[in-house]
């Protein structure tokens, strides 16, 4: 089965075609660097240095496919030359295969070879002078040198730019990626964030809509009907103004992440008697002192899912809310009765408790939910300043 050559690349062709024509020319006018005469020419053939020639020309269109080939062979010709009348442009394809050489090759052979070259220059410019005790023959070295280590040494250099510039453009491409990823990510991390706030702004009014609506159909009594009415009235007033916000929050372009209006834990009061108008007998003990924005409004968002979550599925009986600082940390505590098989009054979605466990996981805080001892037990501890996020627990989903 024969090799299979890669394809030359078309310029490697065009030197090669035009080296062989020049060195042809030159051999046509009778110019060589050599005479007869002169004591290294042990084949005078007048044609001997088109072999050379030749033979140096066919390696250059495998400068780039198999410089190390090419360089040796082309090595073996410019040594045949040497012994020939000569002709000056197998020196100068031979210089071009020794610079490819070293662009081109293996990361081995562009190191080797300018050590090799360079030796090669020292020891041909210092042994025939130390021998001959002629100081002419120092110019042997300084040929060498301009046919092997001066393109070996340009090569180098070309090459070391050439790979910055790669290594530049792999920067650039994954600086590119990063960036990409965290678009995606910030993208992401923002659809969750309005999705907890549209949760937690609709959830409580709709529930309450759905437990006095469910109140007034049932019940042929035209006052409660009406207090009904009247209380789905105002949480669909409530809930409205909530989406309002909210579209306002999807349409800023000014780069604010929340409005003027965002809720704080001094609107916990009207909260709460919020949730006594829907039918909950809350309690509420709040000591706070100045709270950041961020840790603000995810307490806040708590206790408005706990008492959302204690409208559905919590027996009757008082409920508690907590809000104290203590050791630079937020605690919120939101307790309601609770009683295992209790048919829930309003359906949910099941992603409150998720909802607020990531509120407090993106401030380095902790949650707990679960039964304790005959109540529905809601706790998140809110660092003022974030530090590493404690591990959180889950009991029912609500």
């Amino acid at each position: 089965m024969a090799l299979a050559l890669p394809r030359p690349h078309r310029d490697d062709v065009r030197i090669a075609v035009g080296g062989l024509l020049g060195g042809v020319l030159l051999w046509t006018l009778g110019l060589h660097p050599r005479v007869p005469t002169d004591p290294l020419v042990l084949w005078a053939a007048p044609w001997a240095p088109l072999v050379p020639l030749a033979a140096t020309a066919a390696c250059e269109p495998l400068r780039r496919t198999r410089p190390r080939i090419g360089l040796l062979v082309g090595t073996l010709a410019l040594t045949l030359d040497t012994v020939t009348l000569g002709s000056i442009a197998t020196v100068v394809l031979y210089t071009d295969l020794v610079y490819a050489a070293v662009l081109y090759g293996t990361p081995a052979a562009a190191r080797r070879i300018p050590w090799i070259t360079g030796m090669l220059t020292v020891l041909g410019g210092v042994v025939p002078a130390a021998l001959w005790r002629d100081p002419q023959a120092l110019l042997i070295g300084v040929g060498i040198g301009v046919v092997a280590l001066a393109p070996a040494a340009t090569g180098s250099l070309v090459r070391d730019h050439r790979d910055a510039a790669e290594a530049a453009r792999l920067r650039a491409e994954q600086t590119a990626l990063l960036a990409e990823m965290d678009r995606t990510q910030a993208v992401t991390a923002e659809r969750a964030r309005m999705a907890r706030e549209l949760h937690d702004m609709v959830a409580n009014h709709l529930s309450a809509i759905a437990i006095h609506s469910t109140a007034a159909l049932s019940l042929d009594e035209p006052r409660t009907s009406r207090d009904a009415l009247a209380v789905i009235r105002e949480n669909s007033v409530a809930g409205l103004a909530e989406m309002r916000r909210l579209i306002g929050i999807l349409r800023d372009s000014g780069g604010d992440l929340e409005p003027a209006a965002t809720p704080t834990l001094d609107g916990l009061a009207a909260l709460v008697g919020g949730a006594r108008a829907n039918g909950l007998d809350v309690r509420l003990d709040a000591g706070h002192g100045r709270v950041p924005a961020p840790v603000e409004l995810a307490a806040y968002r708590i206790v408005q899912e706990s008492l959302t979550n204690a409208l559905k599925h919590a027996a009757p009986g008082p409920v508690g809310v907590t809000v104290r600082q203590a050791d630079g940390t937020l605690h919120v505590e939101v307790t309601s009765p609770y009683r295992p098989g209790d048919t829930p009054r309003a359906p949910g979605s099941g992603s409150g408790l998720t909802g607020m466990r990531e509120r407090a996981g993106l401030l380095g805080g902790g949650f707990l939910a679960g039964p304790e001892n005959g109540v529905w037990a809601v706790r998140a501890r809110l660092p003022l300043t974030k530090g590493t996020a404690d591990e959180t627990t889950e009991g029912e989903p609500s």
